[in-house]
């Protein structure tokens, strides 16, 4: 296997960020899928259910429910318990709008192999440039 794989995306221009990858299959609802003062996934029944997504890189198909997860988003920005980056495979709304306010560098539409991702030890995530780097 390399030691690292880059993919390509439509970044949103907040920056770079380095980090450790978490991965979920599914997609995340931020509100009421994730504690906002804690960072950890409490939707039951989610590949990531207890896991704390606190300053990791985290890569996900995309978001789903209600458009007050952006606003949770932005309350784990605040609160410091936000991810280090958001990768998408699709760029739904309320992540998009989520990440902006919050100020989280963020790379949508992103054709990631998830495999990979589950392997890789760190990641960067460009996302004045839209590239995101997997080291193995």
């Amino acid at each position: 296997m390399r030691k690292y794989e880059v993919y390509y995306g439509k970044g949103n221009k907040f920056g770079v960020a380095v980090g450790e990858p978490i991965l979920s299959r599914e997609p995340i609802s931020f509100l009421a899928g994730v504690d906002p003062k804690t960072g950890t996934v409490v939707e039951e029944g989610h590949e990531l259910f207890g896991k704390n997504i606190s300053g990791k890189i985290l890569f996900f198909p995309h978001g789903k429910g209600s458009t007050v997860g952006s606003y949770v988003m932005y309350s784990l920005k605040k609160n410091g318990c936000a991810p280090k980056a958001i990768v998408n495979v699709l760029a739904d709304p309320v992540v998009v709008v989520g990440a902006i306010i919050a100020e989280i560098p963020s790379v949508f539409n992103v054709k990631f192999d998830y495999t990979h991702v589950s392997k890789s030890k760190r990641c960067v995530v460009d996302s004045n440039s839209g590239i995101v780097k997997l080291i193995f």
